[in-house]
């Protein structure tokens, strides 16, 4: 059977490419379906993808090595009450026709190879996407419950992605995992730095599970699941990107940096003296009074604030040495400012680990501060604290800062800083609080994954 459709075919798919954007336009601004979006510093031991089975066929696989820049390993969950067929059932249905829970209007997936009416290991199928690209994958693995397909050259992503049915008490799980890199530096761009491809794809496998849902005859119970988990190309050590080695160099040369302010000649730190400063608390789930539990919420937020894990990736990424004590840590943080990115260094000041008393209460505290380094477009001072309050066991998450334009660098950057700098500088801050009080929840509920 021909891997490519008939160009009537492919004419007839094209010519849904305007209808379609605008329809999944329209649909992903209007979305309703209430979710619970998380993404998550990863590492190569617990976000690789899984081995491809002996008997798949690797002629003309797009394999993760083949990709470009970091992998994502991401989860879409949903799970379902009142369902009327059983996991087996329904794939049985999903199988014969993987297109009959597409959203049509913007992917269809037209089998190329293989038998209709089943799905066999090394089928191969191309989803026909509404724009200018198709993705053809191949069937590396199939279960009563689940199959996997793998990317094929041309597709925009290098990697797998399975889907996958259970029970778990009595309520039936809808999975769809995914552990890839994007194909080519064109589709780096649109997925991580625009963001465009990776909205595109969240709307696209929600839809999915959706009509899983609607397929089963239940109801969807509870918030639908999207958690990303991000690998930098770095620690990938397939084929880094150019600048990677760059990146590296740079982090050995930042301990030769000096600070870009004095911090004992130029306070006060104050608005009154020319800077910005800044105070946040974000309340996080309470634990008995007393002393911080082994596994409670005071030391799931430490673990996560030593290794800079409650950062949006999609704003700041730090490379740092994780072998170093932090207290001598000096870190290269890559900054993402709209379409621009950029690297700054910063290196660990004090380190507190200590119980205070305010206003006759005592706090547990433990936390640590960066300062920032010759280069960076700011100068000043950021710290990050976790509180647990001994009388009632109230715990808190606080960021402080005080900081100031540095000038100097870039001058488009310098400009752009100048404009928008102050807002990016809020939303990192409210971004951080609000993804700590998402991992804590996490970290209480799994046990801790070491990260680096």
């Amino acid at each position: 059977m021909p891997r490519r459709p008939p160009t009537a075919r492919r004419l007839a798919t094209a010519s849904r490419w305007p209808v379609g954007v605008v329809l999944t336009a329209w649909r992903y601004l209007w979305r309703t379906t209430p979710m619970r979006r998380v993404e998550l510093a990863g590492s190569l031991r617990h976000d690789m993808p899984p081995a491809l089975p002996a008997a798949a066929n690797m002629d003309e696989m797009q394999l993760l090595e083949d990709g470009y820049g970091p992998l994502m390993h991401r989860l879409y969950r949903v799970r379902v009450a009142g369902a009327e067929c059983s996991p087996r059932e329904l794939f049985e249905r999903v199988q014969a026709d993987p297109d009959c829970v597409s959203p049509s209007e913007f992917a269809t997936f037209q089998k190329v190879l293989g038998d209709e009416g089943r799905m066999r290991v090394n089928d191969e199928f191309v989803v026909r996407m509404a724009a200018p690209w198709d993705g053809p994958v191949r069937v590396v693995d199939a279960t009563p419950v689940s199959h996997r397909f793998g990317t094929m050259e041309g597709h925009l992503e290098a990697g797998q992605v399975e889907f996958s049915a259970s029970l778990e008490e009595g309520l039936l799980v809808l999975t769809i995992e995914s552990w890839a890199r994007s194909g080519d530096r064109f589709s780096d761009v649109m997925f991580d730095r625009l963001r465009l491809a990776k909205e595109i794809q969240v709307h696209m496998w929600v839809s999915y599970l959706e009509r899983l849902v609607d397929l089963s005859g239940g109801r969807r119970e509870g918030l639908l699941e999207v958690r990303t988990r991000r690998v930098e190309p770095a620690e990938l050590g397939n084929g880094p990107l150019p600048d990677d080695e760059g990146r590296r160099r740079q982090l050995a040369e930042v301990p030769q940096r000096p600070l870009n302010f004095d911090p004992d000649g130029d306070g006060p730190f104050t608005a009154a003296n020319g800077w910005d400063v800044d105070h946040y608390c974000r309340a996080l789930p309470a634990e008995p009074p007393g002393e911080p539990l082994a596994d409670g919420t005071w030391e799931a937020a430490r673990r996560l604030m030593r290794d800079y894990r409650f950062a949006d990736p999609t704003i700041i990424v730090a490379n740092f040495d994780p072998s170093r004590p932090l207290a001598q840590r000096d870190m290269l943080l890559r900054a993402r400012f709209h379409l621009l990115s950029f690297d700054i260094g910063v290196r660990v000041g004090d380190v507190v680990d200590e119980t205070r008393t305010i206003d006759g209460r005592r706090a547990r505290v433990w936390g640590w501060s960066y300062r920032t380094l010759q280069g960076h477009l700011e100068a000043g001072e950021m710290g990050y604290e976790a509180w647990k309050w001994l009388d009632t066991g109230e715990v808190e998450f606080h960021i402080h800062r005080f900081s100031r334009s540095a000038g100097g660098g870039n001058p488009l950057v310098r400009l752009g800083f100048r404009l928008l700098g102050r807002r990016e500088q809020v939303r990192f801050a409210e971004r951080a609080c609000e993804r700590m009080a998402q991992l804590v929840e996490l970290e209480r509920d799994q046990p801790p994954v070491a990260v680096g």
